[in-house]
């Protein structure tokens, strides 16, 4: 019976705190017994399973496929988004929005962030950003060469500049080809001296932001001229090929695909991306659905901000 009556006021005190919310100190004055007493009668109250902790996620989150994505990929955090439409353009919109929210309340000050510039998910993000009321990033590096088609090249510089705008940076453009003709010319490139600057901070990014691209180029890449030919892309997907970040090739197993091709890009290398303290990777939709399964066997992803319906192909 002692243990019962033990148990009994216990119960008591957890009912007073948990549920009728009172605070230890008012528990303890009113039970005439200590403070110190309550705290540890309100941690027995857990371990005799008195107390038990229910988590239930809102309607429209997915606290399931998270940890599935999880569990299956061994990967640090995952974030899947309500979609109404397993649509490109619906997908990038619901992505974009739950991205801005996640840097917004994440960002620490003196970051450097690294950004790929010709992803169309990512831009959705930068949309979405409310503007810092205190300048806490330093700098915002672009990390693809931004030159390209001049119809759609405004729109690799204005990613990375708003982004700086909105966080308080200073932008650090890389105004260059992202795809050269030659090792030589991009080595030619490179000499530039504020390219040099921009690759020089590759270093020292503390968050890289980063899209998945399948091998088939995106319409904006296609468009910018930052791709690879036909047969390129061809003898790429033969060499393994399912996925790119940044133009950095990799097979199904996340392990990169070295060809030739790969001295002629100028961007952030997959070995550098793995240095990097925070990778957030935005990427959903079907055609990406091998290639988001490769990056996230690539092993330098921390976040993946995706959506229910590609979350569950990559489950699947």
């Amino acid at each position: 019976m002692t243990r019962l009556n033990e148990l009994r006021l216990i119960s008591r005190v957890a009912q007073m705190y948990h549920i009728e919310g009172r605070r230890q100190a008012e528990i303890a004055e009113h039970l005439r017994l200590s403070q110190a007493t309550v705290s540890r009668m309100l941690k027995r109250a857990e371990a005799e399973d008195i107390v038990r902790t229910s988590v239930i996620p809102p309607v429209g989150t997915y606290s399931e496929l998270e940890g599935a994505l999880r569990e299956k990929y061994d990967l640090p955090e995952a974030i899947v988004v309500e979609c109404t439409e397993d649509r490109d353009g619906a997908i990038m919109a619901r992505i974009g929005e739950a991205a801005a929210h996640l840097l917004e309340v994440t960002l620490s000050p003196g970051e450097i962030i690294g950004v790929s510039s010709w992803s169309q998910t990512i831009f959705k993000m930068v949309e979405n950003i409310h503007p810092s009321k205190s300048a806490q990033v330093k700098y915002v590096v672009q990390t693809l060469g931004g030159m390209g088609d001049p119809s759609v090249q405004t729109h690799a510089t204005q990613l990375t500049t708003r982004l700086a705008r909105l966080t308080g940076a200073e932008p650090k453009l890389l105004p260059v080809q992202g795809v050269t003709t030659s090792r030589e010319a991009k080595l030619l490139m490179q000499a530039d001296p504020f390219v040099r600057e921009t690759m020089d901070l590759f270093g020292s990014i503390t968050l890289a932001i980063v899209g998945i691209g399948a091998v088939e180029p995106s319409e904006l890449l296609a468009r910018s001229g930052n791709i690879f030919s036909s047969r390129e892309l061809s003898d790429l997907a033969e060499a393994g090929a399912v996925g790119d970040i940044s133009l950095r090739f990799f097979d199904k197993n996340g392990k990169p695909v070295k060809t030739p091709l790969d001295d002629r890009v100028i961007g952030l290398p997959l070995e550098d991306l793995e240095r990097v303290d925070r990778v957030i990777a935005l990427a959903g939709g079907s055609k990406k659905t091998d290639a988001i399964a490769g990056a996230l066997r690539v092993g330098v992803i921390d976040m993946l901000v995706t959506d229910k319906f590609t979350a569950q192909r990559l489950i699947d």
